[in-house]
């Protein structure tokens, strides 16, 4: 299956390499955007290397764009205090100084199916979801997220009631 007015989220959390490529073969998914900060991972087989690795063998095109990562002191900040509505207005802020990467990710889903990726499973409550809303706004296709317990995606309703 193969969607191109599509971008995807997924967050690896709780699943193996295998299952999560499966997952994006089911949905098509031709690129994987890492937005990831630091592409580093304890699970086994999403570090940059060995995860762009088995991208590759399974078809799919790897990209790490640092600048739609969560920068280390929210994170920090967040891991802390457990405040989702400071996280929250401090990456939105942020990504609203990411011009350009925003831009250039917009420019890429036009042009392939892609998937931003990031550990958390939830997308209500990872940065990646802000990321594609921030994309959505500049015109980038319409944003899917990806669960771990289905190979079935799931539309962002927020994105199409303000759309």
């Amino acid at each position: 299956m193969n969607n191109p007015a599509r971008v995807y989220t997924f967050g690896y959390e709780g699943l193996d390499i295998a299952t999560f490529i499966a997952t994006l073969r089911a949905n098509g998914v031709q690129t994987i955007v890492d937005v990831r900060e630091l592409p580093l991972s304890r699970k086994k087989g999403f570090s940059k290397s060995a995860f762009s690795a088995a991208l590759s063998d399974a078809g799919v095109a790897y990209l790490h764009m640092p600048a739609l990562g969560c920068p280390k002191p929210i994170r920090d900040r967040y891991r802390a205090d457990q405040d989702w509505a400071a996280y929250t207005r401090d990456f939105l802020a942020y990504i609203d100084t990411q011009d350009a990467p925003v831009r250039e990710l917009v420019k890429i889903s036009k042009s392939t199916t892609a998937c931003l990726v990031c550990f958390e499973a939830d997308y209500t409550m990872c940065h990646r979801t802000y990321v594609a809303r921030a994309a959505a706004r500049l015109g980038a296709p319409a944003t899917w997220h990806l669960l771990s317990h289905t190979k079935t995606a799931i539309p962002d309703r927020r994105l199409q009631a303000v759309a």
